[in-house]
């Protein structure tokens, strides 16, 4: 039984996410790693995002990232390892997340208390995290935690990000939802990605989207109108739930004050990078 109030460790992980996946839209990812000779867009997100896996092929990274047309994931790996090693991707990556965090966040946030204070809860948080059955969690909990408090926070942020991701597949794979389909519901919730990100940035068409809307009408998940139905919504509503359960661990361990603060201490450092233009004003919607 959970010691926590309802979806704390949600409202938690809501407040981390974000931050550490600030380093993707940003423009110091693709300085670093055209400084390695590497300089499409794409490429650089698999590269960056996958190589803690080591050089791995298509496969495998359509696997775990669930919701990327495997098309686009093989026209990028392996092909990206003959050009950086997965080594110089996570240096290079972490370098981004330092100018990042530096420019939208100031070295003042940097170098305060508080900081310090969220660094420490949330890797307390990841000591709970399990490696089984989560293989992007357990490849980044291989890699050593950076000494600077805010590349520490962020390290953490990306084990409990990944942790928490890789449950989510094993729900959506329960609720029988297709890597499109998860996509088009999330969307349909308000709270996903707007369509026209996930068609620019996952490798599928219109056509594709198309079609997983006409499946998902089908099963009764979706209205006339691309609008979630009860069961559409109860569905979205159960997947969650679900991988709340999956990812309860790291926030039972870090106890209910903990988790609290933490959350209070993320929420403060995501407004401030939010206002400072760290995430595309279109990323979420409908429309």
């Amino acid at each position: 039984m959970s010691t926590l109030p309802p979806r704390a460790g949600r409202r938690c992980h809501n407040a981390l996410n974000p931050l550490h996946s600030s380093v993707y839209f940003s423009p110091d990812l693709g300085e670093e790693f055209r400084g390695l000779g590497v300089d499409d867009d794409g490429r650089v997100y698999f590269a960056a995002r996958a190589a803690a896996l080591g050089a791995v092929g298509a496969g495998t990274v359509t696997a775990a990232f669930y919701n990327f047309d495997h098309r686009l994931v093989a026209r990028h790996l392996p092909a990206v390892w003959s050009d950086i090693t997965p080594a110089e991707a996570l240096d290079a990556r972490l370098r981004a997340a330092d100018s990042t965090l530096r420019r939208v966040l100031g070295e003042e946030a940097l170098a305060s208390a508080e900081m310090a204070e969220a660094a420490g809860l949330a890797l307390r948080a990841t000591e709970a995290c399990t490696r089984h059955a989560r293989p992007l969690y357990a490849a980044h909990a291989d890699l050593e935690a950076p000494e600077q408090p805010h590349l520490a926070y962020w390290h953490a942020a990306t084990l409990l990000r990944e942790h928490r991701g890789d449950g989510h597949l094993a729900a959506l794979l329960t609720a029988g939802l297709d890597p499109l389909e998860a996509l088009v519901s999330h969307t349909a919730t308000g709270k996903g990605m707007a369509p026209r990100w996930i068609l620019a940035t996952r490798g599928w068409r219109r056509a594709d989207w198309d079609a997983a809307v006409e499946r998902l009408r089908g099963r009764g998940v979706l209205d006339a109108e691309g609008e979630l139905t009860d069961a559409g919504t109860a569905l979205r509503a159960d997947l969650e739930e679900a991988t709340d359960r999956m990812d309860a661990a790291p926030y039972e361990h870090l106890g209910a004050d903990g988790v609290a603060r933490l959350t209070d201490l993320s929420r403060g450092f995501l407004f401030a990078a939010a206002s400072a233009g760290a995430f595309p004003p279109d990323l979420v919607g409908k429309g």
